[in-house]
């Protein structure tokens, strides 16, 4: 049997698929589109089945019977080495968050023994994080004094409000919903929060006793203003060197990779030196520290859970914006550094593994943790293996908390600004701005309405403006699809865009038109003018010898189309149709196809009328164009 005769050229007009069968298919390609039951289908035992999904849900399953000690040693030199940056980082994100120093260091602890358990990155280092450490002290000052018993009870319920909705957005595998943040607007969204954590900082590199308690920046640059009778320069003097030693190892770390470990203990040095300081000579210079620091382990929170009316709305809208922020972040980078080794990981079981951690921590005396850059970042280049690294953390940051915690209460509000204002510097990617403004100017605009909306506005708003704006261009590219005339390149069957080619070659009395998006109501009615339009121009184009008999739509980019859509085509058709054109459709993708014989559009426009490829509506097109002239020469 010939190819030709085992596979015909022809269009499939088969009887369309069953509702139930569309709806798996959608269902699967929308919350399933990685295929997480794959493993459990190739398993005919009943109990490797139930292993396998054991191991899907809880991945510690999967690594740990085949763990080794030589796997174990690059874990310790990588745990230990991000226990160090915890202490210093958990004790300034606490003191922006504006919560008790020891929540910091309680928060690195039990967390990342949890996302040990249930993640799936094996470099993702488990901590607190800036941005959102700003953002629950924004929202949650609202409702109650910082420090306060109070306020911090509200902190812990934002925390257990975020982990209730990564987990249920993990559960129902709805991760499309974070895409949404584009990377434009996370990195509008991440400068400008951290231009808002530098100012909010002067007031511990400045010495200042007294400041606003707005975030925006110019707030902060009025109340330095109005305090800078109380600057203090050995302070400042003493910051700046800080700072300047910090920037000088992340200098180092660029030049020499292998030297990562100098950046990493960089704020670790600065702390022990701030704490020597402040311990020798701190009143004399005038700086303050975070104070006692007790040592042990923290009660339980959940009897400080509030959900009373009165306040519960403060931490919810925390709860669901930084959750957002945690899992946009924290899957980001967990991706990004899982590319490095060829690697993939599972966003869904993510959300779940950040979802139980942030809920078991804020009945644990945790705030809001993921997975930080500047850890993750150190945890890789220490040659970390498996998750075992975070449980490595978990174990230094116990022995912290039973014995050296103390040690640290005399760390100055000076070093941790250091500290905090060095990460931070890190997050302005101005190079990437400036990629952006050459290359899509929508993105740029996107990028800098985050930024300055966050810097100068306030963080949700500059957030809800900048998503805004990509919710706009994304429905201006459904409202507005592209849509192109294609001719032939020379000496090929192929048939591409004229424009992009401009050497292409038409056919007299056909237009060829190719429509690169679903047909829905929402560009039903442009896409039918803009059929018209080109029908027009091509009428009216100086190069045009015959007028145009044929259009032919190329509906292979049409991936979708609604009843809307369907009555477009055919409003299409009858306009053309009057004029004595004739409409032809090709390739239609199988969704049209259902649809168009579901509504019978396919018995109204005619089975003649649909053709697999171009190149067979072209011939049929040319063989009724030479029979009319053999008719119209017999008549005459």
């Amino acid at each position: 049997m010939g190819a030709d005769e085992e596979y015909p050229r022809c269009v499939n007009f088969g009887p369309a698929r069953s509702f139930g069968i569309m709806l798996k298919s959608k269902m699967k390609e929308t919350f399933f589109p990685d295929d997480p039951f794959f493993e459990f289908k190739r398993e005919k035992s009943v109990g490797r089945g139930a292993l396998k999904a054991l191991q899907y849900f809880i991945p510690i399953l999967e690594w740990l019977p085949n763990y080794s000690f030589d796997l174990f040693k690059y874990d310790l030199l990588a745990g230990i080495t991000i226990a160090s940056l915890a202490i210093p980082q958990g004790i300034s994100y606490a003191n922006l968050a504006q919560i008790p120093p020891i929540i910091g260091l309680y928060s690195s602890f039990v967390p990342p023994l949890l996302y040990a358990v249930f993640g799936s990155s094996k470099h993702l280092a488990v901590g607190t994080v800036a941005a959102c450490s700003l953002l629950i002290s924004e929202t949650i000052e609202k409702k109650a004094a910082p420090s306060t018993d109070l306020y911090v009870s509200l902190v812990f319920t934002a925390t257990l409000f975020a982990g209730l909705f990564q987990t249920v957005l993990g559960l129902l595998r709805l991760g499309i919903l974070v895409d949404f943040l584009s990377h434009s607007t996370i990195t509008g969204f991440m400068g400008g929060t951290a231009v808002l954590i530098i100012f909010q900082q002067m007031k511990g590199l400045l010495g200042l006793k007294h400041f606003t308690t707005h975030t925006g920046v110019p707030h902060v640059m009025r109340a330095i203003i109005e305090n800078r009778n109380e600057l203090n320069w050995k302070c400042t003097l003493i910051g700046m060197s800080f700072l300047v030693f910090l920037q000088l190892s992340r200098y180092v770390k660029k030049l020499k990779s292998n030297l990562f470990w100098v950046s990493a203990i960089g704020p670790m040095v600065v702390v022990a030196s701030g704490c020597l300081l402040a311990y020798s000579i701190g009143p004399k210079l005038g700086l303050s520290t975070v104070g006692p620091l007790k040592r042990g382990l923290n009660a339980f929170s959940l009897n400080r859970l509030i959900f009373s009316s009165n306040y519960v709305f403060a931490p919810l809208k925390a709860g669901i914006i930084t959750g957002v922020i945690a899992l946009t972040e924290g899957i980001a980078i967990g991706r990004s550094f899982a590319l490095s080794t060829n690697e993939q990981i599972d966003g869904n079981k993510e959300m779940i593994a950040y979802g139980v951690m942030n809920i078991v921590g804020s009945m644990t005396s945790c705030y809001l943790t993921t997975g930080p850059f500047s850890k993750t970042a150190v945890n890789f280049n220490s040659g970390c293996k498996t998750p075992m690294a975070n449980v490595v953390q978990s174990v230094c940051m116990l022995m912290v908390l039973l014995f050296l915690a103390p040690l640290f209460s005399y760390t100055p509000h000076v070093a941790l600004s250091a500290i905090i204002i060095s990460a931070m510097l890190g997050l302005i990617k101005y190079k990437k701005a400036y990629h952006l403004f050459h290359t899509d100017k929508f993105d740029f605009v996107i990028c800098m309405s985050a930024f300055f909306g966050v810097s100068f506005i306030s963080m949700d708003m500059g957030l809800i403006l900048s998503v805004g704006l990509a919710l706009v261009r994304a429905m201006l590219y459904v409202a507005r699809p592209a849509t192109c005339k294609l001719g032939n390149i020379p000496n090929s069957n192929l048939y591409r865009d004229v424009e992009q080619y401009p050497g292409t070659i038409g056919h007299s009395g056909t237009l060829i038109l190719q429509l690169g998006s679903p047909i829905y109501f929402a560009n039903a009615n442009y896409i039918k003018e803009r059929i018209l339009r080109w029908v027009r121009d091509e009428n009216e184009s100086s190069s045009t010898t015959q007028d145009i008999e044929y259009v032919l739509l190329d509906l292979g980019g049409v991936t979708a189309i609604d009843h809307t859509g369907v009555e477009a085509v055919l409003e299409v058709r009858k306009t053309l149709g009057s004029k004595g054109i004739k409409i032809m459709l090709v390739n239609p993708r199988i969704d049209v196809m259902d649809k168009l014989i579901l509504m019978g559009t396919v018995d109204k426009i005619g089975r003649e009328a649909v053709y697999l490829s171009t190149e067979d509506a072209l011939n049929a097109c040319k063989f009724t164009q030479s029979q009319t002239h053999d008719l119209m020469d017999v008549a005459l």
